[in-house]
């Protein structure tokens, strides 16, 4: 299955303010991309759904950043049978991500939904921002459940200081493929007026689940206004948003180069050809030892 700039039509998301600039807000539905995703991994019910998840959070707080280059990953270890997800996204809309164990399965759990908590179990939630500076800016916090939403609920209030609600959610078909997927972001911004507050926390905790609204067949926007439509909500950006793997053989090639020169050239002693593959699309490149031989001289 070819990966290259895989547009998903009926996946976007939307960027809004609410309440005087008092609240910001992020929406989307990612189903489509989210199925793809399966497909290109062979992921189980709770790997395609922690996956899933993840991508949905990472490709809304891809569009927090500014910079044209800038490069957003989320990653989650864990000491589950799951052992890990991660997630890169840009502020293009661009997400691509892999579970590292993706044929990990579980009972359900008390609720009779799929166990991503189980799964990941108890671990550090990763947060990398590369914004084109010397370092890059990490955080980390502890998980808070593993179910991925209150675990990025707790990180922006902890290392980032700002009170957000999150919401994400896969929903999977009797067949294992997606149904619907997606989630959101509510904001609250410094000088937020405690009744706008109030009232907020209060419609958040009478909202069904995001998979059951996006299931009814409602929209980013229908989703946001449900929760801020009597506040001025104005959306302000509606975009597609991509599936994209962005591997080449140039950018494996330089992956390879990064072994280091004495473990490469004891691979070419051996006299076998190196093959490398992308875990974001499992695409294999192959480079023979006369290629590698010249990627030494010119290194």
């Amino acid at each position: 299955m070819k990966m290259e700039d895989v547009k998903m039509a009926e996946d976007y998301m939307v960027r809004a303010t609410a309440a005087l600039d008092a609240v910001r807000a992020f929406a989307v539905t990612t189903g489509e991309l989210t199925e793809t995703a399966r497909k290109v991994h062979n992921t189980s019910p709770i790997a395609t759904a922690a996956l899933g998840r993840l991508m949905a959070a990472g490709l809304m707080m891809g569009s927090m950043m500014k910079g044209e280059d800038d490069l957003l990953t989320l990653k989650i270890t864990g000491d589950g049978p799951m052992h890990g997800v991660l997630v890169t996204a840009n502020s293009h809309a661009d997400v691509k991500g892999y579970v590292y164990e993706p044929g990990v399965l579980l009972p359900a759990n008390a609720q009779g939904k799929l166990d991503v908590g189980g799964a990941i179990g108890r671990g550090t939630l990763y947060v990398m921002k590369d914004l084109g500076l010397k370092e890059p800016y990490v955080g980390q916090t502890e998980l808070v459940s593993g179910e991925i939403a209150e675990d990025l609920t707790y990180y922006f209030a902890a290392s980032e200081q700002v009170p957000s609600a999150v919401a994400l959610g896969v929903l999977m078909n009797g067949d294992n493929t997606v149904r619907c997927a997606g989630g959101f972001i509510i904001q609250l911004m410094p000088f937020a007026p405690e009744e706008i507050i109030a009232k907020l926390e209060e419609r958040l905790a009478k909202l069904p689940s995001v998979t059951s609204l996006l299931d009814r067949g409602m929209t980013p926007e229908e989703i946001l206004s449900e929760l801020l439509g009597d506040m001025e909500l104005t959306i302000h950006e509606r975009q597609p948003v991509f599936y994209r793997c962005d591997c080449s053989r140039e950018r494996v090639a330089r992956a390879i180069l990064s072994i280091g020169k004495e473990d490469l050239s004891q691979m070419l002693a051996d006299g076998e050809p190196i093959e490398a593959g992308c875990q974001f699309c499992n695409k294999k490149y192959r480079f023979e030892t006369d290629e590698i031989r010249k990627m030494l001289m010119g290194a």
